[in-house]
């Protein structure tokens, strides 16, 4: 009698930890589970590749900082800018056009208006 019972409950055991598993398994598998674990995923990447951008950022500057000192050019220079000579040579432009005196209409026979 004893070895019925024990084994009564151990199959009840069994089947009510199958049942556990089999039902969190299904809730794993809903559309609602499997987006939340989608888009956790997306975060989780998102971070990953932020964290890349921002070493390669760090691992440029440094480049930069050791071919400047390899060159010679220090931080110390300060640069101007050249003038502006596109801004001169627009207005000149523009004069010399304004002056010529240009027919109203135009004699190409190949325009459609």
């Amino acid at each position: 009698m004893f070895r019925r019972t024990f084994w009564f409950s151990a199959g009840a055991a069994a089947g009510v930890w199958a049942t556990t598993k089999v039902n969190r398994k299904l809730k794993q598998l809903t559309p609602e589970s499997l987006a939340a674990r989608t888009a956790d995923k997306a975060v989780e990447a998102g971070h990953r590749l932020k964290d890349f951008a921002l070493d390669i950022k760090s691992g440029m500057a440094q480049r930069e900082a050791e071919l400047n000192d390899v060159l010679g050019i220090g931080e110390s220079e300060v640069r101007e800018l050249p003038a502006q000579r596109r801004l001169a040579a627009i207005e000149t432009a523009h004069e010399r056009y304004t002056k010529q005196q240009y027919p109203k209409h135009s004699y190409n026979r190949n325009e459609d208006h």
